[in-house]
């Protein structure tokens, strides 16, 4: 799928309003093909960002795990380590 779109759910503390907003709408610009919709596009685009986000952060407050929480800072540098090495220069 996104590259751009992370994992949200169970992490310590939780996602905030504005990364599920964010997930969400680089969900709809993936699906749509559009980064900025026309403006006769821009009302229906809204509106999918919107009720994905809603969606979504039902799905997170709605889903169970025994797993310990992660860690932001942890998994933030995991993925940094991964991206030297995947765009590491030869």
């Amino acid at each position: 799928m996104c590259r751009n779109i992370h994992t949200l759910h169970n992490f310590e503390p939780a996602a905030t309003d504005d990364e599920v907003h964010a997930a969400a709408l680089q969900y709809v610009r993936k699906i749509s093909g559009f980064t900025k919709p026309s403006q006769a596009n821009q009302e229906a685009f809204d509106r999918a960002v919107a009720e994905i986000a809603h969606t979504s952060r039902h799905l997170l407050e709605d889903l169970v795990t025994n797993a310990p929480p992660k860690n932001r800072e942890v998994e933030a540098e995991k993925h940094r380590e991964r991206s030297a090495k995947r765009f590491a220069t030869a």
